[in-house]
């Protein structure tokens, strides 16, 4: 079976007692697989805040992230920062730079305390080569990465600033959200941590046009706000409030 690891299982001797997202690269694995990358690399842990990858960093290891949440942050040579990605439990971080032998694109950051495997990149090719299920699930997730880059593109041309906001929204809705108690199964809570300005740089805006935005989807009743955290109220509306359907291939 695809997905995660058997509620209960242990691995490297700590009790999984969740499975991982099927958005996530651990969530495409047959379970025997997962197991087995889990095994590899080394063990580490991360504070809340810290780098755990540098832009511009010449390192060639990739980390597999068990716990928590990380950013992707780009820093342009004006200043400005960016961000690019939002990470969880289950994902790859630093594979590009890995398979490219360049330098680090941006710097990957814990949101919170984060748990991962720091794998080098000879060992993943080692692995990838005796589980062909696990390339399969790197040219998926590479692939994933790459429609997500190309939809922020068209939506910057094709749609207004509200519905961009909304879509970039439903997305992550899609990949992370986790639904609220009494919910009925329409009511979910975001699961990842964002400001304002985050939010903005992910939707391509400004920060006002972004907070203009959100003030909108708000009002018509779509999501709710507290402290750096988000709620969509409805989520089948707000699909269809961002025209999200199905996958368009490109």
């Amino acid at each position: 079976m695809n997905g995660a690891l058997r509620r209960g299982a242990k691995t490297s001797g700590v009790l999984v007692n969740h499975t991982w997202p099927p958005s996530t690269f651990l969530g495409r694995l047959r379970n025997a697989t997962c197991e087995e990358l889990l095994e590899q690399g080394t063990p580490i842990t991360y504070p809340a805040h810290r780098a755990l990858l540098q832009q511009g960093d010449e390192s060639r290891h990739i980390l597999l992230i068990t716990k928590g949440v990380v950013k992707v942050v780009a820093s342009a040579e004006s200043g400005y920062d960016m961000l690019l990605a939002v990470r969880i439990a289950g994902d790859l971080v630093g594979e590009m730079a890995a398979f490219e032998e360049r330098p680090r694109s941006g710097t990957v950051v814990a949101c919170s305390d984060v748990s991962a495997r720091i794998i080098q990149m000879r060992t993943l090719e080692t692995f990838l080569t005796r589980h062909p299920d696990a390339m399969r699930a790197i040219l998926h997730m590479l692939c994933a990465r790459l429609r997500w880059a190309n939809r922020r593109r068209i939506d910057f041309q094709a749609y207004d600033s509200l519905t961009r906001l909304a879509r970039v929204l439903a997305e992550l809705t899609q990949a992370y959200a986790q639904p609220v108690p009494d919910g009925d199964g329409k009511r979910c809570a975001l699961g990842v941590t964002l400001t304002q300005k985050e939010l903005a740089s992910l939707a391509g805006l400004a920060l006002n046009t972004a907070e203009k935005s959100l003030a909108a989807l708000t009002a018509k009743g779509l999501v709710e706000r507290s402290y750096r955290n988000i709620t969509i109220c409805d989520v089948p509306k707000l699909l269809e409030f961002a025209k999200v359907v199905a996958d368009n291939p490109y």
